[in-house]
């Protein structure tokens, strides 16, 4: 059974629909917003899939468009999974930027990603994921940090289960080296990392490789089924997250990730390095 694909793909698709619907009719985002007496901002939150709309509010754009009653109805059924609560929701709040990312992550069919800081979340222990959250924020309560740890967890079930999608994980060197909890924690995080299922990729790009796209910072690249999604690259920083879906900054990611690929050592020679960096790990202890 394919795993359900949460509302984030769903709510993206229709919000683009809308927007292609409501430029063939000639109408203006001031006239839909008239429609709806909300502000121009939420229109633009809705043809960028940043928010759902209830089926009234629905109804009411497709008659001011103008759009033929089959189309309606395939409309209606995306506005209804958009509404969808993901997963995540039985946590509480989550943020809009996450809920994003996790409903991506749910959704693809393949997952790349370079991580040079880091074991990415995907791949982290229990014990691991604590102490990094624990260390990226040092005034937050314990019972928060349990609860992101346990979305963590959740994430990876969710993601490996039924239907997983291939994952291609590409670390620096310095992640197996960068001390994140005891040597305890670590040994186990790498090891956790040696012993991953078959549809997982681990490779290492080592200290001697030093020079590639990665110094740039961490990336992502999901990829849909055909029918479903374009390919969506994703990058983290400290001025917030981008989701990038043009043409170009496609190409620019699958060659950023095509060279970091090449600098990478092969899985064997990957496999060692993690199993030479367990070890010195297991002797500090």
């Amino acid at each position: 059974m394919p795993r359900p694909i949460g509302p984030t793909i769903p709510r993206w698709q229709l919000g683009e629909q809308m927007s292609q619907l409501r430029g063939a009719a000639r109408k203006s985002q001031q006239d839909a917003s008239g429609r709806l007496g909300c502000s121009v901002s939420k229109i633009q939150k809705i043809e960028g899939g940043e928010v759902g709309m209830k089926q009234a509010e629905l109804e009411a754009l497709l008659e001011l468009y103008g759009v033929p009653e089959p189309l309606r109805v395939q409309l209606l059924e995306l506005r209804r999974l958009g509404a969808q609560r993901g997963w995540w929701s039985k946590y509480g709040a989550v943020s809009a930027p996450f809920a994003t990312f996790l409903g991506l992550e749910s959704a693809a069919t393949k997952i790349r990603i370079f991580e040079p800081l880091m074991v990415h979340g995907l791949l982290q222990t229990k014990e691991y994921a604590h102490a990094l959250t624990e260390a990226n924020h040092p005034a937050m309560p314990d019972t928060e940090i349990d609860r992101q740890v346990q979305i963590r967890l959740e994430r990876q079930e969710r993601v490996f289960d039924e239907d997983p999608p291939e994952v291609w994980v590409i670390v620096d060197e310095a992640v197996l080296h960068r001390h994140v909890g005891s040597p305890e924690v670590m040994a186990r995080q790498l090891d956790h990392l040696l012993r991953l299922p078959k549809q997982v990729t681990v490779q290492v790009v080592p200290f001697t490789n030093g020079g590639h796209p990665g110094s740039l910072g961490s990336l992502t690249l999901f990829e849909f089924a055909e029918d479903l999604h374009t390919p969506v690259a994703y990058v983290e920083s400290q001025a917030g997250n981008l989701y990038l879906e043009r043409e170009e900054d496609l190409a620019r990611s699958n060659l950023s990730l095509n060279h970091i690929t090449a600098a990478a050592l092969s899985k064997q020679q990957s496999r060692e390095l993690i199993a030479a960096a367990v070890r010195s790990f297991e002797q500090q202890q």
